[in-house]
Order: C-alpha cells, then structure tokens, then sequence
C-alpha cells in the first residue's frame, strides 16, 4: 500500500497540470460566457493613441487611432504586444483580433473604460490561436486629451499613457 502511494504521490506532483488563474471581479456585462475560463492574463503597458478628427456636427473631436502596448505576463517578461485592430499578438506570431461587445466607464477617474471583446478573427498557431474573449480591466490613464482638438490641430496625434490589465479566455475543457 505504503508503494501504491508513493507511485500516486510522484504521478501527481509531475503531472503537467497548468495552474488556473481566476477570472477578475466585473460587471456582470462584463462577463465572459460560462462555457469560457480564462488561459492567461497579461498587463499592457503603453500608450492611447488618440487623433484629431472633424465630427458630423462640424466640431473637432479626440478619437482613438489606436492602442500601442505591449504585453507581459506576471514576472514582467514580454510576451507579446496590442496595436491597431484590436490586435494582440505573441511573441510566437499568433494573433487575436478583437470586437467590443461590451463597455463599462472605469472606477478609477481618468481612465478608459473596461471591456469585454469578442474574437472575430485568429491568426497562426501559438499562444493566441484559440483566444474566444478579452477582457480589459484595472485599467489607469488613456482617456482623450480634454481640450487642444480644434480645425486648426485636425490630423493630430496625442499619445496618452495607459495600462491594463487583458484577461485572455478559452473554450472550457
């Protein structure tokens, strides 16, 4: 019995069981389906890029060009980076493109909003390739400059700092 055990013992403790980290504290349409857990989280530290652009109305408003971060994971290594698409990519060449299908203003006062986004499209075959949802949240900074948007800036750029944290889901096992 006492050998039976040990057996087990040593089974269970080089067993490649991936440790399970838990999804974040969010809305509820914040939410990722049930059928989804979450395969890694990563920060993205970088920048808002917002442009100035001419509205509907004939005002001048801030709008976001694009995100340029990059992404690491809990011991500050780089994985990977998020750009213009929404676009994550790994360090492996794999990639997730993103659709928001959900918002909700950030608790923290000056920062982008939290969001859930949907895969609509992934590329290669890596960390990335079975990516189903996002998440952004604990976000801080990155909000749209407040003034200097008018006809005589139209095209410009305003970089504003941002970080946040991405929670990456997968199809439940």
């Amino acid at each position: 019995m006492a050998m039976k055990l040990e057996v087990l013992t040593c089974l269970f403790a080089f067993s490649p069981v991936a440790a399970e980290v838990p999804a974040p504290q969010v809305p509820d349409n914040l939410r990722a389906p049930t059928t989804e857990v979450v395969l890694f989280k990563a920060l993205g530290k970088g920048k808002q890029i917002y442009a100035c652009k001419a509205q509907a109305d004939s005002q001048f408003a801030w709008v976001l060009a694009r995100p340029d971060a990059d992404l690491v994971d809990e011991n500050g290594v780089k994985i990977g980076r998020h750009y213009e698409g929404p676009t994550w990519e790994a360090a492996d060449g794999s990639k997730v493109i993103g659709q928001v299908i959900q918002r909700t203003n950030s608790p923290e006062a000056g920062a982008v909003a939290w969001l859930l986004l949907k895969a609509k499209e992934n590329q290669g075959n890596g960390k990335f390739s079975h990516i189903s949802y996002i998440q952004r949240v604990n976000t801080a900074g990155g909000v749209a400059p407040a003034g200097g948007c008018d006809q005589d800036h139209a095209g410009a750029e305003a970089s504003i700092d941002y970080h946040a944290d991405y929670f990456f889901y997968g199809p439940r096992p």
